[in-house]
Parts: structure tokens; sequence; C-alpha cells
């Protein structure tokens, strides 16, 4: 099943380098993901093409109007097939540092959805009402604030593309399916840096993969 990703983005030539190259560039080359840009520049109805407006309430800063966003999302719906969001296929993602923190069990359940819409604020951020609106779910990637949401969803696609069957080359490759390590080694045994001796851990060359994970367990706490 493919995964298609619908970005609404002011700047989408600010993560499609990334998300083309690599691992990424060869699971949309398959048609194992897809990723779609909706700029909302293209749905508003201001004869300059301007999004942004002054904040009711005043304060610094521009904010991004309701209108524009919700017209990008509207089309990124009707690109699913069905304009209604509560179909079980859907996914409408709104970042906010006031959201549940993204993490590895929520990517592996987006990974089961065909269609994970994201909407990427910028400036100081997007009208309030889109997200009660859509009734989007509030995700954050940490405790701090951006300049943008593009740097979140370059992460979401990348973090949830790796549950997709297939992007990734072998099942094991997966840190959920295998023991792994925050310390992994290779090639040369042993590590000559100026004047100084690195050396492999000793359990990793025994060939005993029962001590091996045991050792991997521990590492990872």
């Amino acid at each position: 099943m493919m995964t298609h990703f619908h970005i609404v983005t002011l700047f989408p030539d600010s993560i499609e380098p990334y998300l083309q190259s690599s691992i990424l560039g060869k699971a949309r080359e398959k048609g194992l993901v897809k990723v779609s840009y909706y700029d909302p520049k293209d749905y508003t109805t201001d004869k300059y093409g301007r999004v942004d407006r002054r904040p009711y309430g005043g304060g610094p800063g521009m904010v991004l109007e309701p209108d524009a966003i919700l017209r990008a999302v509207e089309a990124a719906l009707k690109k699913t097939g069905k304009l209604s969001r509560r179909r079980l296929d859907n996914e409408v993602l709104f970042f906010s540092t006031e959201g549940k923190v993204f993490d590895e069990p929520m990517a592996e359940k987006f990974s089961k959805k065909k269609h994970v819409i994201m909407i990427c604020g910028r400036y100081e951020g997007i009208d309030a009402r889109v997200q009660k609106i859509l009734k989007a779910k509030l995700i954050s990637v940490g405790p701090y604030v951006l300049t943008g949401g593009e740097l979140p969803a370059a992460t979401l696609v990348d973090a949830i593309s790796r549950f997709v069957p297939g992007v990734l080359g072998k099942a094991e490759s997966l840190e959920a399916s295998r023991v792994s390590s925050p310390e992994v080694y290779t090639r040369p045994e042993v590590l000559v840096w100026k004047k100084k001796k690195y050396k492999v851990p000793p359990v990793l060359l025994t060939g005993n993969h029962a001590k091996i994970d045991e050792w991997r367990r521990k590492k990872r706490g």
C-alpha cells in the first residue's frame, strides 16, 4: 500500500531536496511513497497573492490567513478521493508546540494511513480556526519553536516512511524488529587516532549472538 503525503507549505523547495534523496527518493521512484505540495498562495483570493495578515489584538509578526489554508487542505482532501476528513484512511496533522510529541509508535500508526496531510505554519503561525474547523491532530516534534513547519513535515515523512512495507531493504533494518544499541562499530578493529588506540568492544568480536544481544540490551538501558 502506498502512503501519500500531502504537505501544505509556502516553501516546498525548502524540503523537496531532502525528500527526493537517498532511501526516500528511491521509495518515491518505486511508488511506495508519494509527496504532493499545496502552496497557500495558489489558493488565496488576494489579487497580490498575499496570505499573511496582521494579527487581531496586535503583536509582532504576521499570521497566515485561514481561507487560503483551508482551500489548500480541501484540494488535498479531494485527491484522497473523498472530502470527508473523518475517513479512516486519512490523517490531518497540524504542527504546534502544544501538540502530542511525535514518537515511533505514532510513526508506525500513521504509516497505515493511505493519506497523511500536514499543515506547515510560518511567521507567527496560522489562524487558530483552521485547526478547529478541520479538527486536525496537534503534533509537536519537541519543546522548541522553529521558523516553520517544513522541518517537522520532513521529519514525519522520513519516520513514517520507514514503516511502509518495501521502503527499507530488509525488515530487520527497523530498530523495533531487532536488538540494537546506541553504539555501533565497524572496521578497523583498533582505531588509532592522535597516538591513542580505540578498540571495538570485545563482545562484538566473539560471534556469540546471545551475548551480543545481551550487551546491546544493556546499552539501550
